[in-house]
């Protein structure tokens, strides 16, 4: 189960309820917003207990709890607890690789020329930041580290090749990697925004600063770089994909 599906089966669950009279007056959220448990803590929360305990006449807690009791009929999850009205659910092993698998698929966006001043107006019109900042092409930059995550990944992936590797979607065997599949997770549940692409794009420079993709050196090509070029395809997928909705182009080179 990928955190976007989590997010369906709560939705599910929550018209289940309304429907048999056990969420009375409550008026069906368009989507179920997840966001990554705090502290640290494995899974995926969300608030929804709060947003229908008025209109149901509850508390959080009870709501939350029903909507617990329900969504254990579910498979892919390995537990689900409440607190202070929030829902955390935790999902099995194979949520990574499910996800991974489930970006990867996702056909290619169109390609956009390259338009300096167009890319720069359509950020900054997303962002309502000041076109002139984001002339400098240097990581403070949120558009241009965007657009080099973007153009690192396509390296790897042409070149990958070249050490007969293809990808294959895995768990994370790196700690650096568990950031950046959070981050691709909460893309996917909450929609495109650029804070959310320069989230992924950051999580995966810092991923790849911590341990190659490719092999480097002497090291032979292995499980571990075809998981991690798992990584890089999704995580590209989701930059150009993101960028595209923009506006704004996705380069293979910079």
């Amino acid at each position: 189960m990928t955190p976007d599906q989590l997010s369906q089966a709560l939705l599910h669950c929550v018209r289940r309820a309304a429907g048999s009279g056990r969420l009375p007056g409550t008026a069906v959220p368009g989507r179920i917003v997840l966001r990554r448990a705090p502290h640290g803590a494995p899974g995926w929360s969300t608030a929804v207990a709060h947003q229908l305990a008025g209109p149901a006449g509850r508390t959080p807690d009870a709501i939350a709890r029903l909507l617990r009791d329900t969504l254990r009929e579910e498979t892919g999850i390995t537990a689900a607890e409440v607190r202070d009205g929030y829902l955390t659910v935790r999902l099995d092993g194979d949520a990574d690789t499910a996800l991974l698998t489930e970006l990867i698929a996702r056909p290619a966006p169109p390609v956009l020329p390259a338009d300096t001043r167009r890319d720069i107006a359509r950020w900054s019109e997303a962002t309502g930041g000041d076109p002139v900042r984001l002339l400098p092409q240097r990581a403070a930059n949120p558009l241009f580290r965007v657009r080099y995550a973007h153009a690192r990944t396509r390296h790897a992936l042409r070149w990958a090749g070249h050490f007969g590797l293809t990808p294959r979607p895995a768990p994370a065997a790196h700690p650096a990697e568990r950031p950046l599949l959070d981050a691709l997770g909460q893309w996917s549940v909450a929609g495109n925004s650029p804070q959310r692409l320069v989230e992924v794009a950051g999580a995966w420079l810092t991923a790849e600063a911590a341990r190659s993709t490719l092999p480097v050196g002497d090291e032979k090509p292995g499980t571990a770089h075809r998981a991690r070029l798992a990584l890089a395809q999704a995580t590209a997928t989701v930059l150009a994909g993101g960028l595209t909705q923009l506006g704004v182009s996705a380069p293979q080179h910079l």
